[in-house]
């Protein structure tokens, strides 16, 4: 039986392309030395699939950046992707509901298209040259053009699929013996005009690759009955490859109506988390399916991409041995495709089936998994909204009463930067190197410098910057039980950013205060408001492994019961703005429409049972709490109504990368009574902007709002600018001017 891997990670094992990368962008090696650890990790990659067994090695998976920015560069229309201290980055968005973000690619009436790169042909060879022969991966014309955006300058109501005929020529100059396009936006509710790109993209480029073996490659979700119609009637394509773990339906529409003499790839092994595959389940489903097509056309897959899972599990020689037992990494999930696909061939391994099935029992009866109160908990939540007692207007005056902040109040997100020697002094601490008394006191003068910072700078709410944090939800995970953390389970969320995501394996709760003792450090050095920082529940779920025996939601609300803790402590403390992070609350969105109300409904829920029990105003002179969030690259305008309903008092979206996306929704007339803070600066671009282009922005919402609504070195002087640019406009709106 065939076997096939839709695409692996990158970065390496131990991360050895972020540290090839970061130390080229640092001037510290050369272009050479980059390309010598890119080819090293290419090689590893492809010779692992191919001596464990695996048929159909992806090749062109490999990216120095970015996937999305490969093919721009390929189509040769590419821009400045990072940015740099002239010129601004393009925006970055999510890759669909992952946590990798991509480049937008900037297109228009204008763009030409070239031949701009040869990368899958040359790493087609280079694996040749190996002795492997591997199946070059592109990104499919279609969903490319779907992905993309109007260029600057541009009507943003121009359509870019009208470019597609443009697009083709250079599609077909990947003369190869076989191809995989990659054509995700199959699961998104199409139209009939973008369905009929499809059919219009593939009779092109099957005509112009006669012979050759093309095969289009879906994933993230089940594919709709239209799109899979318009699919699987594209005759010049030689096989389809589907996610049967999370598009559980579309095993439906492949029973029932499935074209002949067409290769299934069959994505059985879940290629987004890291949990162990029930071997036993996923061998019955592929028997079903090789009754349907035939054993010759039925391919075992990965559902996606590995490279939104960890790399290899035998690097982890610290993890708790019987959670380790439960999980698998991109490595091993090779070894389960490869499992399956022998199985299937009547060369069943008997004994790692029967491992297989006893880790999976291990699992269910593990007496670490549950704890009886947190259910409890959980089922009492349901039957109420969680909603505070006062509105958000009557909040805010209260509020406004008690800090007497001036209007266009400046402030930061929270985290600054990360200096080697807090690193150095948090893994010392770790290694029982120092101690906790050390360990301290190099947070606490960290702390009191950022404050001082903040203070010169005349920021109005301050934060202490987070010293102690290794991770926005690492560093909570480590705190609260039911949450598991590997030393290497490393996944790119953007260029050379890598995540550790946390591994949550049974009921959450909170042993303890988390944040407290720094939050109420930091307000002892200072006269001024002091904001208690905290990542929110929908983020701490949907930036982890989630354990995959319950529906998300439920450990969504167990999360949340744990953090509601926290902001009361706080609270109670003296800390009386609060920040609940949500940055990944658009992430967990299922592509789907139909399916979008239910997740929003929970994750909603989920923040306001964070914040329902702080002190609220029953009249404009009593005290009120604060509480913010923050979102950040995502486009939240579809989901507005919903993140109003958070009913939190402030909330930051990122206004900078986007093209100042948000100000449209409220252009739309779309009423926000709550407090809004527009993210006027990109931390990840090394350039800084101006305090006149800083003010533009903050002018442009002011315009739609009411009025009271990375290195030190970049740092410092954006700041001084953010504030200058705040206290031009208040001068300016109070002259009337």
């Amino acid at each position: 039986m065939a076997s096939h891997i839709v695409g692996y990670p990158r970065m390496g094992p131990k991360r050895e392309l972020k540290f090839a990368l970061e130390s080229f962008w640092d001037g510290k090696s050369t272009a050479e030395d980059l390309q010598k650890v890119a080819a090293d990790q290419r090689s590893s990659i492809w010779k692992q699939m191919s001596d464990a067994g695996i048929k159909f090695v992806p090749s062109n998976t490999f990216s120095y950046y970015d996937q999305v920015l490969d093919a721009t560069t390929m189509l040769g229309a590419f821009s400045m992707a990072r940015g740099n201290a002239t010129l601004p980055a393009m925006e970055m968005t999510k890759w669909f509901d992952t946590n990798y973000h991509y480049i937008v690619p900037e297109l228009g009436p204008s763009t030409t298209f070239s031949y701009g790169s040869h990368k899958a042909v040359s790493e087609y060879k280079e694996a040749k040259a190996l002795g492997i022969d591997t199946v070059p991966v592109l990104i499919g014309p279609v969903t490319y053009l779907l992905l993309s955006k109007p260029a600057k300058g541009v009507e943003k109501s121009f359509s870019l699929l009208p470019l597609l005929p443009n697009v083709l020529p250079v599609y077909k100059k990947q003369v190869l013996r076989g191809i995989q396009f990659d054509e995700p936006t199959l699961v998104l509710d199409l139209t009939t005009q973008q369905l009929e790109a499809f059919t219009q993209a593939y009779a092109e480029l099957t005509l112009s690759f006669s012979g050759l073996n093309v095969r289009i490659e879906t994933y993230f979700a089940d594919v709709p009955p239209p799109a899979y119609k318009t699919l699987t009637s594209l005759s010049g394509v030689s096989g389809f490859g589907f996610d049967l773990a999370r598009g559980t339906k579309t095993l439906d529409l492949i029973k029932s109506d499935y074209p002949a003499n067409k290769y299934l790839f069959a994505g059985v092994v879940d290629g987004r988390n890291i949990w162990a595959n029930d071997l036993a389940a996923s061998l019955g489903i592929l028997g079903s399916l090789e009754a349907i097509v035939g054993k010759e056309k039925l391919v075992v897959s990965t559902s996606c991409s590995l490279m939104q899972t960890a790399v290899d599990l035998i690097n982890e020689t610290k993890l708790d041995h019987e959670i380790k037992s439960w999980l698998a990494f991109a490595a091993q999930k090779i070894v389960e495709v490869d499992g399956l696909a022998k199985a299937l061939g009547s060369q069943k391994n008997e004994a790692y089936f029967s491992a297989n099935a006893a880790a999976l029992a291990s699992r269910r009866s593990s007496p670490r998994v549950t704890e009886e109160e947190v259910q409890k908990a959980v089922a009492a939540v349901k039957g109420s909204e969680h909603r505070r007692g006062t509105n958000v207007t009557a909040r805010l005056d209260a509020q406004q009463m008690k800090f007497n902040l001036p209007i266009l109040p400046t402030t930061t997100i929270g985290s600054f930067p990360q200096t080697m020697e807090l690193r150095r002094a948090r893994r010392e601490y770790k290694a029982n190197k120092i101690t906790e008394q050390e360990y301290i006191s190099v947070m606490k003068e960290e702390i009191r410098k950022v404050i001082k910072l903040q203070e010169e700078l005349n920021i109005d709410v301050l934060v202490h910057g987070e010293p102690e944090r290794n991770d926005m939800v690492e560093y909570f995970g480590e705190q609260l039980s039911g949450f598991a953390f590997s030393a290497n389970g490393w996944v790119q969320s953007y260029d050379s950013r890598c995540v550790k995501p946390p591994i949550i394996y049974g009921d959450v709760s909170r042993p303890k205060p988390m944040t407290v003792f720094w939050s109420t450090m930091a307000q002892s050095m200072t006269r001024g408001p002091m904001k208690g920082m905290l990542t929110g529940p929908v983020t701490i779920l949907n930036w982890s492994f989630v354990r995959n025996d319950q529906p998300r939601y439920e450990t969504c609300y167990q999360i949340a019961l744990a953090m509601q803790k926290e902001v009361e402590d706080l609270e109670a403390s003296g800390i009386k703005i609060i920040q609940v992070d949500e940055a990944a609350l658009r992430e967990g969105l299922p592509l789907r429409k139909s399916e979008q109300a239910f997740y929003l409904d929970w994750a909603v829920h989920s923040f306001r049972i964070t914040n329902c029990g702080v002190k609220d105003s029953r009249s404009p002179f009593s005290s009120s709490s604060y509480i913010h969030t923050h979102m950040c690259y995502s486009n939240f305008n579809d989901i507005i109504h919903s993140i109003i309903d958070m009913d939190a008092d402030v909330i930051t979206i990122e206004n900078s990368r986007s093209d100042e996306k948000l100000l449209t929704v409220f252009r739309d007339g779309v009423r926000y009574e709550a407090g809004i803070g527009p993210g006027v600066y990109d931390i990840h671009s090394p350039r800084i902007p101006s305090t006149e282009e800083i003010a533009e922005r903050i002018n442009k919402m002011i315009t739609v709002l009411e009025t009271n609504t990375r290195k030190y070195v970049e740092v410092i002087p954006t700041l001084g600018n953010m504030v200058a640019a705040a206290k031009l406009l208040r001068t300016q709106l109070a002259s009337g001017n």
